[in-house]
């Protein structure tokens, strides 16, 4: 398996017989390892990169626009295949992961994998979750799907209200301390809190019912515990904490190893170092791609900078 070095090494490699084609370079060598993918597997490949690693400070979270680069990708496939969707995300809109993951059903049915090669957070979770299966490498990591709203955690507002509540009845002098805090909260957010809420662990259990236990034993009661654990901002403590493969199989998500594939991991690694590369190395942040070569690819505005004779 070619490690991350080694990657560099054969994009540079490329450069070095087409001079000046860095990005033909990135390309070439990443649309090869996604097509050999496919060929071991014989099934559909998407690929979901956004650059948030590499490029934080560039909004790159799932959103609408998002369809119109998996119609591209899906476009002319043989939907028979089914579908392997690679995920790397730090998450994003629920409406907009809903409305995917409605669009990708009826392209696919049931018969769609998610592969977690290195981070698939929040959001990215919930796109995971509704999947048949998910295949994950031994340091690829979920992450909590409790809500945000404005970037405040639903749960966590939620819970301070309560607090602020139960002290003040206790003892009235904190009244002005908690109104400060409370006071900075808009009309109905706290409403809006609960309807988040409800609205991503409704379409979680909904998912994890229909799709990954589908005519399974207990279906309903699995997909229940997940959604009490998945979104548990006491236990998890932070939206940023990292999900084991380990912890998402107790919790009841049917999980696949990576590793239990040796050809398999060693493709996969390998398309995530390339991709890995693309976003690093050029100005893409966020990018989805087939084992086609059929590509949807979000790149940062270059500025000019007049240069003074």
């Amino acid at each position: 398996m070619p490690n991350w070095g080694e990657v560099l090494g054969e994009i540079n490699n490329f450069k070095g017989f087409h001079a000046a084609a860095s990005q033909q370079a990135v390309d070439s060598v990443r649309r090869k390892y996604l097509q050999s993918l496919h060929q071991h597997t014989g099934r559909n490949v998407i690929a979901y990169y956004s650059g948030f690693l590499s490029k934080p400070d560039i909004p790159s979270e799932i959103n609408d626009e998002d369809k119109n680069g998996f119609m591209m990708a899906v476009h002319k496939l043989d939907r028979s295949l089914g579908l392997d969707l690679i995920l790397h995300t730090p998450g994003g809109g629920i409406a907009a992961v809903q409305s995917l993951v409605d669009y990708l059903h009826k392209m696919f049915q049931d018969n769609i994998r998610a592969i977690v090669p290195q981070i698939a957070m929040s959001a990215g979770t919930m796109l995971a979750c509704s999947c048949k299966t998910i295949w994950m490498a031994k340091h690829a990591n979920l992450g909590p799907i409790d809500p945000h709203l404005r970037g405040i955690p639903a749960y966590g507002a939620i819970h301070e209200f309560k607090r602020a509540c139960q002290e003040v009845k206790k003892d009235s002098s904190k009244i002005h301390i908690w109104q400060s805090i409370i006071g900075q909260y808009r009309p109905t957010f706290l409403g809006q809190c609960q309807n988040a809420i409800k609205w991503s662990n409704e379409f979680v259990q909904r998912e994890l019912e229909n799709v990954m236990f589908k005519g399974k034993s207990g279906a309903a009661d699995r997909a229940k515990r997940i959604v009490k654990k998945l979104p548990d901002y006491k236990a998890n403590r932070t939206h940023e904490r990292h999900i084991s493969a380990e912890e998402c199989e107790e919790m009841g998500l049917v999980i696949k190893k990576v590793e239990d594939d040796p050809k398999l991991q060693d493709l996969l690694l390998t398309v995530h170092h390339c991709f890995m590369h693309s976003l690093m190395n050029t100005n893409s942040y966020k990018m989805i791609e087939n084992h086609l070569g059929v590509a949807f690819v979000k790149q940062q505005a270059q500025m000019v900078v007049p240069v003074r004779q």
